[in-house]
Formats: structure tokens, C-alpha cells, sequence
């Protein structure tokens, strides 16, 4: 299953890929929900190989998760892949310089069942496929804007 949205904002690359870099502001905003965050590497540098280890709640059951970044370039964006029990997602974060300060930010999101059970899961979520893909691409313009709030306090 696959969820997509695309975004521009007026911001220049650079600035977008470095909000977009701030991973510790995910891992507070992710422990501020209830998840527990632990990163697997917390003196390595940031790029390629940052891995996280991730529980949280889902349906009445603790899961663990791990999130491994496998791309980062300041130029095209970044990939991270999760894998947990029964589903591997891959959510690409792709950026394109429209100008000097308008930059696109094209996000998409596929899930990848491993299991049985995955699969069922999965299949129930295609019969609300139109209501999540709303709230997906909401969520991404909500952070675009975001993102775009805090470029104009920086510049």
C-alpha cells in the first residue's frame, strides 16, 4: 500500500533538508506521544547508517520497530526503512529546487506486508485507502507549513 503527497515551499533546499534533518526533534515529539525512542548510535555522525529502535502501542499490543536511515543527500532528500512485526515501510522523502527559495517536497509512504496477518491488516486499511491518504496528505502540508514558519523566522 502506498501513500503519496507533494508540497512546495518557500524556502531554499538547503534549509528544508536541514529541518527535515533535525532527528531529535522527531525522537522528543515521538517520546512525547508515548513512544520509547532509543537510538542506536547516539555518537555515530548523522547520515547514512543512523538507526533507531522504537517501541510503542498499536491495537492493544507492544511493538518494537526499527528505523534505519539509508539515504541522506542535502541536494535530493532522504529514505528511511522500518521494519517491525509483519510490516516493512519505506518512506522517501524526495526534494526538487524549483528556485532559489521555493523548494518541493515530494513524500511518499509504501507498506509492505511480510506476514499473514500483515496482509489482513493491510487489506482492511485499502477499504479506507481514500480517508488516510486525506489525512496523509494533510499531515504533509501541515508540516510544510511548518517548515515554511520557521524559514521566515530564520531568514
Amino acid at each position: 500500500m502506498k501513500f503519496s503527497s507533494k508540497e512546495d515551499i518557500d524556502a531554499p533546499i538547503e534549509q528544508v533538508f536541514a529541518a527535515l534533518s533535525e532527528f531529535e526533534t522527531y525522537e522528543r515529539s515521538a517520546m512525547r506521544r508515548g513512544i520509547e525512542v532509543q537510538r542506536v548510535d547516539p555518537a555515530g555522525p548523522v547520515g547514512i547508517g543512523l538507526a533507531w529502535d522504537v517501541r510503542f502501542r498499536l491495537r492493544g499490543r507492544d511493538r518494537d520497530a526499527r528505523l534505519d536511515l539509508i539515504a541522506c543527500d542535502p541536494r535530493t532528500g532522504l529514505c528511511v526503512v522500518s521494519k517491525t512485526d509483519g510490516i516493512d515501510a519505506t518512506m522517501q522523502i524526495d526534494l526538487l529546487a524549483l528556485s532559489r527559495r521555493r523548494t518541493r517536497v515530494a513524500v511518499s509512504l509504501n507498506l509492505a506486508p511480510t506476514t499473514l496477518s500483515a496482509r489482513v491488516f493491510l487489506q482492511s486499511l485499502k477499504l479506507a485507502k481514500g480517508s488516510l491518504s486525506k489525512r496523509f496528505k494533510l499531515k504533509v502540508a501541515q508540516y510544510a507549513r511548518g517548515m515554511e514558519d520557521r524559514s521566515g523566522r530564520i531568514a
